[in-house]
């Protein structure tokens, strides 16, 4: 119906999987620098501006901003590094760990900003970058803990009897060396890039309903209700989707140094 209405009016589109595909700006070192790239670059700005602003007249009694920036250390210090990893291994991987976790935020905050609408994350470069570290990390604490044991005990846990080894090492080759880096790149990419998705269609269909004539308009205050709201969520799976990433993380450097390796 909508489409039969709108034949002689103004005309819906539809967001596409080629939002995620700007045109090229131009060129630094032969590069190719679009809109995302832009976006990126600005939510990095910001994340090492907050952080210097934050933290280069620190006092005893902190302002209202120090204290802020201290509440987002002290959440991914203790809530994941010392939650997982004690305070030994906490201290040894927490950079990374708070990096992965401020990056990946400051980079899914920009979706709901104003111009420029669109998640940093939300192309697969940023993600599978994030994941290749988390891979090499806890890879490498695993090695660093057991040298010579931390293949063979990934690969074989023990107490299984050896003729279950033919089903279960596989299983547990591709689980821990290929599922692990391309779950947390998928999960991260397609979360940002379907909230991205939604977000444009409610408020593209605000602004069709807007300029259709008679009852359709009032399609438009629905469409901008459900635009609103999900904008709200959207702030809601910035924030998890960067603590997941981060999480998952400290999970699998956990199980690489646990003591059976």
């Amino acid at each position: 119906m909508i489409a039969k209405t709108a034949e002689d009016g103004p005309v819906f589109h539809a967001p596409s999987i080629n939002e995620f595909f700007p045109a090229v700006i131009t060129t630094v070192f032969g590069i190719p620098i679009t809109r995302i790239h832009i976006i990126q670059v600005l939510a990095t700005i910001a994340v090492v501006l907050v952080f210097w602003l934050g933290t280069r007249k620190m006092t005893v009694v902190p302002g209202r901003f120090q204290s802020i920036v201290e509440m987002g250390l002290g959440f991914v210090r203790n809530n994941i590094a010392y939650d997982l990893l004690g305070k030994k291994d906490g201290e040894r991987f927490l950079p990374i760990l708070t990096t992965m976790f401020f990056m990946i935020l400051f980079m899914n905050i920009t979706g709901i900003i104003p111009f420029l609408n669109i998640a940093g994350t939300a192309i697969i470069a940023v993600p599978l970058t994030l994941a290749v570290v988390s891979y090499v990390t806890f890879i490498y604490a695993g090695i660093k803990k057991s040298p010579g044991k931390f293949f063979k005990n990934s690969l074989f846990p023990s107490g299984v009897p050896w003729p279950i080894y033919f089903i279960v090492t596989p299983i547990e080759f591709i689980s821990t060396f290929i599922i692990r880096p391309v779950t947390l790149t998928l999960r991260l990419l397609m979360n940002m890039m379907v909230g991205h998705l939604l977000l444009v269609l409610f408020f593209s269909a605000t602004s069709f309903f807007l300029a259709m004539s008679g009852w359709w308009t009032i399609l438009a205050a629905g469409s901008l209700a459900f635009g609103f709201a999900f904008t709200l969520f959207e702030i809601l799976v910035a924030v998890l989707q960067a603590y997941v990433f981060a999480l998952l993380t400290a999970v699998y450097i956990q199980l690489a140094v646990a003591e059976e390796h």
